[in-house]
């Protein structure tokens, strides 16, 4: 019987035929990706928080090369921006829209491009695509969304098994077992590096248990933003700090207190989350945490906050335990980055660091992400090459996460197919101005109704302006000047001296839908 070889894989085995004693010198790639890391968290893009709670190996790849002022996502939400990354191509073309959906993994995606033109391929850690990995010559990821203690892991084999430790540090030591043995390969390497954290509910490792406890992080200016300058789907939102975050999951407050002290869960599955958290670590683990949290609980029992001091210190906590597991995965790319070093291959590897997407960390009361406002669509982007970027350099293009698959296709010399949405960065990584740079980036949420209750939205995000519309449910259009109100806190959409802005960017959203072939073109009235 005969084996039909895909079309669109011949040009990348055709790249790849390269003779057993032959080295490759084409560059390797290390791609690391984060969970729900905001760009405000990473000390090199110099906001107070990232200050206070330093990144100091994510701003190496800074210092050693181009940090991005301007990355974007296709769809704020797991799954979906990680089908973006790995397709090149908006979630209405991957098929995968919301978390909850299928990837289908016999589409093409860039792991399996390089795989056929020659490279060795390896993902470990968060996967969260419900279907397994393909394109890999090794793989090691989690269930899901993982566990912070003692996660599971499903193996290539298809077993799952259970991983003493800190999934951080677990996902790191994986990554560099693979580097180390394959280290006399005369083959070039992808490696996608893939962190749970700083995902929800913020579990730090041991170590840094009580980090920053004693750091007061000041709060942001419209934390207790009432959204009346901004429209129905921010006010409906549930994820306020005020009101949707959890007293026990996400600030670590045992149960039984948070009903003693007269509260009640927003979800009927927060207690049971932080039971199954505490429940997963072994006995000296759950010794550590109770020695730092269970003072953090008497004194909620003994003087529970209430109103805006409730607010202000459920971000308090929230800020403590994000950023200390945000420590764990500075100190881990820190080994990556060392080991690099050690061994030489930092000459011939492109370090790339982002997220997933953003996150809130309190702007308009929230946390969580899934909104086309600017905390939780800008997401962080640093990338170190020395054979081609600067050192020291800053880019202000707009540029989007379906532009990973193009740029690393382009870098080991293959052909782009026509289907990828996404536009390669290379120039921009020389340094250079391209003319098919964005004007504009096009964006698309689904996942309504669902938790946190983001309505469904589509909009075009320019140099200076947002429109977004909101549907389904409601249909609402909101408008942004970035330029004068970089909070979006005033929606202009009615305001008649930004009439003709409106219909600049009706027109050119309406460009966008055609060129992305979106089929929500067909049934778009204005």
């Amino acid at each position: 019987m005969k084996k039909w070889i895909p079309f669109f894989l011949l040009p990348f085995i055709l790249a790849g035929c390269y003779t057993k004693n032959k080295v490759d010198t084409r560059p390797n790639i290390l791609f690391i990706l984060s969970d729900d890391h905001a760009y405000q968290a990473i000390s090199a893009y110099g906001y107070p928080i990232g200050k206070l709670a330093p990144t100091p190996n994510i701003d190496r790849l800074a210092d050693e090369g181009m940090i991005f002022n301007r990355m974007f996502v296709a769809n704020s939400l797991c799954g979906p921006s990680r089908a973006s990354i790995i397709t090149g191509k908006f979630s209405h073309k991957n098929g995968f829209k919301r978390n909850g959906d299928r990837f289908d993994p016999d589409q093409p995606t860039f792991p399996k491009m390089l795989q056929a033109a020659g490279y060795e391929t390896a993902v470990v850690g968060k996967w969260h695509l419900a279907s397994l990995p393909q394109g890999f010559n090794y793989w090691c990821v989690l269930p899901g969304q993982g566990h912070y203690y003692n996660p599971d892991f499903i193996r290539q084999n298809g077993d799952t098994v259970r991983m003493q430790g800190y999934v951080t540090d677990i996902i790191t030591d994986l990554a560099l077992d693979w580097l180390k043995k394959r280290k006399n390969s005369k083959q070039p390497f992808l490696l996608m590096y893939q962190h749970k954290a700083p995902h929800r509910e913020w579990l730090p490792p041991e170590k840094y248990l009580d980090l920053y406890h004693k750091t007061k992080f000041p709060l942001p200016g419209n934390l207790f933003d009432d959204h009346k300058g901004m429209g129905t789907a921010a006010r409906e939102a549930e994820m306020l700090i005020s009101e949707n975050m959890g007293l026990s999951n996400d600030n670590k407050i045992d149960p039984e207190i948070v009903t003693e002290t007269g509260h009640t869960p927003f979800l009927k599955w927060y207690p049971r989350a932080y039971r199954a958290n505490l429940g997963r670590m072994t006995p000296d683990q759950r010794a550590q945490w109770d020695k730092v949290y269970q003072p953090i609980n008497e004194a909620f029992r003994n003087h529970p906050p209430s109103g805006d001091s409730l607010t202000k210190w459920k971000y308090q906590r929230y800020m403590e335990d994000y950023l200390a597991c945000i420590r764990s995965v500075d100190d881990n790319v820190g080994r990556i980055l060392d080991y690099l070093k050690e061994t030489g291959l930092d000459k011939n590897t492109m370090v790339i660091y982002t997220s997933d997407q953003g996150f809130y960390l309190g702007e308009h009361g929230w946390f969580d992400k899934r909104f086309m406002y600017e905390e939780s669509f800008r997401t962080p982007l640093l990338i170190r090459y020395s054979k081609m970027i600067k050192p020291g350099s800053k880019n202000n293009d707009l540029v989007q996460n379906i532009d990973f698959a193009p740029t690393f296709l382009e870098l080991a010399g293959l052909k782009i197919p026509e289907d990828i949405q996404g536009i390669s960065m290379i120039p921009i990584l020389e340094g250079k101005h391209p003319e098919n740079r964005r004007h504009a980036l096009y964006y698309h949420y689904y996942e309504f109704p669902g938790i946190h209750m983001a309505k469904r939205h589509y909009g075009i995000r320019t140099e200076r302006y947002k429109l977004i519309h909101f549907y389904n449910d409601i249909d609402e259009w909101e408008l942004y000047d970035l330029e004068k109100d970089p909070s979006e806190m005033h929606n202009v959409i009615n305001d008649p001296e930004y009439a003709e802005i409106r219909s600049q960017l009706n027109h050119q959203l309406d460009s966008l839908i055609r060129k992305y072939q979106d089929p929500l073109e067909k049934t778009v009235v204005r």
